[in-house]
């Protein structure tokens, strides 16, 4: 049985950082592709960062170019968003997402994670 584990999230002030953590039970990471999802309230879900040992990083978002970066640790089954400069816009929940295949692409992600609730706030 394939579970997906976030982690890491909570209230941080503007111009603060946090790092999520995703933790992959029951498949290895090496050759797929994890991306990180958020979704804030009355909004769509939007696809964040996404890491691939094949392809290497994907920035869905331009956004947090410069202020988040995505890591895997494929040992510990463990894929990292460290988010930087933390803005209030960036206040939704986060969901770590593992893809059918080592590609990117928005559409082929099987498993997903509860999500962890980032908040920005003064």
């Amino acid at each position: 049985q394939v579970q997906v584990v976030e982690s890491g999230g909570g209230l941080v002030q503007p111009g603060g950082s946090l790092r999520l953590s995703c933790v992959v039970s029951g498949l290895t990471l090496d050759f797929r592709a994890i991306g990180w999802f958020r979704q804030a309230p009355g909004k769509e879900r939007e696809g964040v960062l996404c890491i691939s040992a094949t392809y290497g990083v994907t920035y869905y978002l331009d956004s947090v170019k410069g202020r988040f970066t995505i890591s895997r640790d494929n040992a510990k089954n463990t894929v990292y968003l460290q988010m930087n400069s933390l803005k209030l816009e960036d206040t939704a929940v986060y969901y770590c997402a593992a893809s059918s295949s080592s590609k990117c692409d928005f559409e082929s992600f099987d498993f997903w994670g509860q999500g962890t609730q980032v908040t920005v706030s003064s």
